[in-house]
């Protein structure tokens, strides 16, 4: 795993990537055709709201459910912009957890050769 996250994303986020520019040409046109892009947006609305659905019926289960919740969030993000608020929200709040999960206990546990050799003063 020598590639961390915030590389992947980076480049997964690359303007010049081959899907990227697929993705933006078909959203060019269907931005061109008014009916069509009506009915994108209430298919997108009832997959994302599906998947956020699915989610959280599957919260209390063992399982990925607030992940589902998250992807759900997502594809409505891509459509709607408070849907995308609250995803980008969601994205700073985990990435700031993640960064302290990975750093606990890093500034309360002493160095490891600190503590050996010290005599007891029992």
């Amino acid at each position: 795993m020598g590639v961390s996250i915030p590389e992947e994303i980076d480049s997964g986020s690359n303007p010049g990537h081959p899907i990227r520019r697929f993705l933006r040409r078909c959203r060019a046109w269907v931005e061109l055709h008014p009916r069509v892009r009506w009915v994108y947006r209430v298919l997108v609305g009832l997959l994302g709201a599906g998947i956020v659905g699915i989610g959280l019926l599957l919260v209390p289960l063992p399982g990925p459910g607030w992940l589902i919740v998250f992807l759900g969030l997502a594809v409505l993000g891509t459509e709607f912009p408070a849907a995308h608020r609250v995803g980008a929200f969601l994205k700073r709040i985990l990435t700031r957890l993640w960064a302290r999960w990975r750093n606990r206990g890093t500034a309360t546990r002493p160095a490891r050769g600190a503590t050996r050799g010290a005599a007891s003063t029992d």
